[in-house]
């Protein structure tokens, strides 16, 4: 099967001899053919050196298929219309610019950030492609010739994928309602994360390489905002439920969080003391001695009754009938 169709409907147009024709002709006035007995003799009077290189140089655009004339389609090969055409360009050109971001991103996660403008205008790119503006018949052609002509569907697929990552990446936590611009909450966070790392650059300096103490003697405030306002916003994400799927908030927010807690706890090796540990411990011991307390207080103040022997009848029979035998006698 021929890679390329368009080629392949245009070769039949030529005889298949006609390329060969110029070639044999210079070959033949070169004196490389036998033609009669002495065709250097004749063949170099009748074509110069120019002339042979002109008729080569036709020959070899012959065989690549390309006239003397300008291109041109076939009248049978269908083609996209301009404003068509001015769509998917538009597309290739939001899509890669989304993709540069993207993949710029990856490391430490900046997605939605960063890159939450671009993804809005590819939205409203592939928007204009699939609405019929109008539903004037041009828009629903260029719809169809874009989105439906073939079975992969590039286009498609690529939105899908714009799509889907998004939507993984939990985005709109990061956005306000319209998605046009971060929410109070984010942007809240995001300073409190540089100024946490800030903190960390700035104590780091001039300290051994295995004695964090410095760090998490300054830096301990910081962290402890910047944590504190994390799971704020994650029990506000839980009540509201707004993150799609599942309750997570978004990835930039999750991995900046991440990261600070590995410098905080495995790289710095640093411990936040829990401020309820008294309490705590005042409740478990009080727990823990309340049974003691119960049984203790049921035997004190409960009644103490003393025991008293009941004989049976059968016993008091036999006494008396005993006494009664010792007076007789």
């Amino acid at each position: 099967m021929d890679p390329n169709p368009t080629e392949a409907r245009r070769r039949p147009s030529l005889p298949w001899w006609l390329p060969l024709v110029p070639l044999l002709w210079s070959r033949v006035a070169r004196g490389a053919l036998p033609f009669g007995s002495s065709p250097h003799r004749v063949f170099p009077d009748v074509l110069s050196e120019q002339q042979l290189l002109e008729a080569e140089d036709m020959t070899l655009s012959l065989l690549q298929d390309r006239g003397p004339g300008p291109l041109s389609l076939p009248p049978d090969l269908p083609d996209l219309r301009p404003e068509c055409r001015e769509l998917l360009l538009d597309f290739a050109h939001s899509s890669a610019e989304l993709t540069r971001c993207v993949v710029r991103s990856a490391r430490p996660v900046r997605l939605c950030q960063t890159c939450y403008p671009l993804f809005q205008q590819v939205a409203s790119k592939m928007d204009n492609i699939s609405r019929a503006v109008g539903n004037t018949s041009e828009s629903q052609s260029c719809a169809k010739s874009l989105l439906m002509a073939d079975r992969m569907q590039i286009v498609v697929i690529l939105s899908e994928f714009f799509n889907t990552t998004w939507q993984e990446a939990n985005c709109a936590n990061c956005l306000t309602n319209n998605s046009e611009n971060l929410s109070n909450s984010t942007e809240h966070f995001l300073a409190l994360f540089n100024e946490t790392l800030t903190c960390f650059e700035h104590n780091l300096q001039g300290s051994s390489p295995k004695n964090y103490s410095e760090v998490c003697k300054n830096c301990h405030a910081a962290y402890k905002r910047l944590s504190s306002l994390y799971n704020k916003m994650q029990k506000m994400n839980d009540l509201e439920k707004k993150a799609e799927p599942g309750t997570h908030l978004c990835i930039d927010v999750e991995d900046a969080m991440n990261i600070t807690r590995k410098l905080w706890s495995r790289t710095f090796n640093c411990s936040v003391p829990c401020s309820d540990t008294v309490p705590v411990i005042a409740v478990s011991v009080f727990i823990l001695f309340l049974p003691v307390v119960f049984y203790l207080s049921s035997f004190l103040h409960s009644e103490q009754k003393k025991r008293k022997l009941i004989l049976p009848k059968r016993l008091k029979s036999s006494t008396s009938f005993a006494n009664i035998q010792e007076n007789s006698n």
